[in-house]
């Protein structure tokens, strides 16, 4: 008779465990890549490997795609790197003005926050609106009300000042010209439960007038996620997605069109939005651990993880 050791035992409880699927996407904005420093974006680059990793660590270990999504933000706004956070693009009073957004794909819950000037970490804000309040959207002054009342710590004007943005505010100035860059950060992650989510954070477009609220912080426009179809975070001119409710429509074609991720993101940016002249493009993750990241601009800095570690860069022109 074949005796069964405790070892054999226990190699073969292992291998019977369904392997680890998670997945987490970020960007850091559409746009023209073609006057960027090099040393600019290899900054960039790094960072987002920086940031990536943040949110790698918490789904390896097994936590969910909202903390994940909201830590591998962080990273990016705090960075000065990006437009969002520290380094927000200036409106045309000379103050960044942030938006954000961040939704549950298990439970349908979101939260976001637009036209705060005070908040270090708008994603973080804009999470606790979530859980904290019976709302999705709050703005401005009350946004930072809320803020205090949560014990965040308001900065002043001055922490979101580099000079490499003063530089592009006092260039626009000179131009009288709105709109354009790229940096706004966003991330998609499915973390080992099967969860999806969403998030996204920016400072908006150049030299933007006071109190313009893109679609990042607009559910269903710039940030939408559903354990259903797919989790989709945007990056472009923010008017255009807000017209054609982009990250939701992708969703949606793949729920009543069953259509796969790739096709339903393609047809809305490369297509619907290319013939409006709206430039930008999408993230997108679908819960079968599916990415789709097409941009009708130039590049799109994205980058991707998943459960062996490998952090792939790509959207670089030229790379």
């Amino acid at each position: 008779m074949r005796t069964i050791t405790l070892a054999a035992i226990l190699v073969f409880v292992a291998s019977a465990q369904p392997a680890k699927n998670f997945v987490l996407v970020a960007h850091s904005g559409a746009g023209d890549y073609s006057s960027m420093p090099a040393q600019t974006i290899e900054a960039r680059r790094d960072g987002m490997v920086k940031a990536i990793r943040a949110g790698y660590a918490i789904l390896e270990r097994g936590g969910s795609s909202l903390d994940a999504v909201e830590a591998t933000i962080r990273v990016m706004e705090d960075s000065g790197l990006y437009d969002a956070g520290r380094g927000a693009y200036y409106t045309q009073a000379g103050v960044p003005e942030m938006d954000a957004a961040i939704m549950n794909g298990r439970t349908l819950e979101a939260g976001s926050v637009a036209s705060v000037k005070h908040i270090a970490n708008p994603i973080h804000l804009a999470r606790l609106v979530m859980e904290k309040t019976p709302h999705v959207l709050l703005v401005s002054d009350g946004a930072e009300e809320f803020a205090k009342s949560q014990g965040i710590e308001l900065v002043s004007p001055y922490y979101f000042y580099t000079e490499r943005e003063w530089k592009r505010f006092q260039d626009a100035q000179k131009k009288k010209k709105e709109g354009g860059g790229h940096g706004t950060v966003g991330v998609v992650a499915l973390d080992q439960a099967g969860n999806l989510a969403a998030g996204t954070s920016t400072g908006g477009t150049v030299l933007k007038m006071p109190g313009r609220v893109g679609d990042s912080p607009i559910i269903g426009a710039g940030t939408y996620a559903n354990n259903d179809t797919c989790a989709v975070s945007a990056t472009g001119t923010g008017e255009y997605f807000m017209r054609n409710v982009v990250a939701s429509d992708i969703c949606a074609r793949v729920r009543y069109l069953h259509v796969s991720l790739e096709q339903a993101a393609n047809d809305v940016v490369m297509k619907e939005l290319v013939a409006q002249h709206g430039d930008g493009g999408v993230i997108a993750l679908d819960r079968q651990g599916d990415v789709a990241t097409p941009f009708n601009t130039n590049g799109m800095m994205n980058g991707t993880v998943r459960s062996d570690g490998k952090i792939t860069i790509s959207g670089i022109p030229g790379r």
